[in-house]
Order: C-alpha cells, then sequence, then structure tokens
C-alpha cells in the first residue's frame, strides 16, 4: 500500500532521499561513462586530444548541457500533449487534479509550524 506524505512523514522524507541518492548515483555514472568513453575514444581519433579525469567529464557533461540542453530524454513532445489535457479540463476536474496533488506533496520537507499554519 502507497503512503501519503500528509499522513507518513518519515516515509516521505525517507523517499525523498532514496530519489536525492538515485539520483546522485545517477550523475557520478553518466561522469564516469563520459570519462570512459571519452578516453577509450578522442585519443586514438584524433590526435593531440589529451584523456581526461573524472571532473572534467562532468564538467564536459555541464557544457554539453549549456551548449545542447541535453538530458531530457525522450518526452520533449509529452509537455505538449500534458497541457493540452489540462487546458481541456473544466475548472472543477482542475481542482481535483491539485488537490490530489498537494495532499500527495505539499506535506514532503515541511516543518512542524507549516503543518500547524497549514
Amino acid at each position: 500500500m502507497m503512503t501519503n506524505c500528509a499522513s507518513d512523514k518519515a516515509s516521505c522524507k525517507t523517499k525523498c532521499l532514496k530519489i536525492g541518492l538515485l539520483i546522485a548515483v545517477g550523475i557520478a555514472a553518466l561522469g564516469g561513462l563520459v570519462m570512459f568513453l571519452w578516453n577509450w575514444l578522442l585519443p586514438g581519433l584524433f590526435p593531440g586530444v589529451q584523456p581526461v579525469g573524472y571532473l572534467q567529464a562532468l564538467g564536459i557533461l555541464v557544457l554539453s548541457k549549456i551548449l545542447f540542453g541535453g538530458f531530457r530524454g525522450g518526452c520533449h513532445g509529452r509537455w505538449k500533449e500534458h497541457r493540452q489535457r489540462w487546458e481541456s479540463l473544466t475548472p472543477e476536474e482542475r481542482e481535483q487534479v491539485k488537490s490530489r496533488f498537494k495532499s500527495r506533496w505539499v506535506h514532503c520537507g515541511s516543518s512542524k509550524q507549516d503543518d500547524v499554519a497549514g
């Protein structure tokens, strides 16, 4: 059974921590992959290209993100679909979606004072 963030704060914080850890591990693995591929391919293909270290590989990832806007995955068109679906909802349906979203996520990471006030 899936728990609700509003009813089980410890579970919510654990879930958020796991997601954060998964993201950090993914970025670290991606940096390692870039370093491996760079050092394996480029010095052999292009004379004068030097091997890179791990931090340089992470820098290459950041630079490629800035220059090319990569890492988006294959869902570029989904945002348009979601927006069209949202615009087709009635005001009552929109409020239902908002309340479901809030009931799941609004209390994640909030302090006790926020709970008393809201």
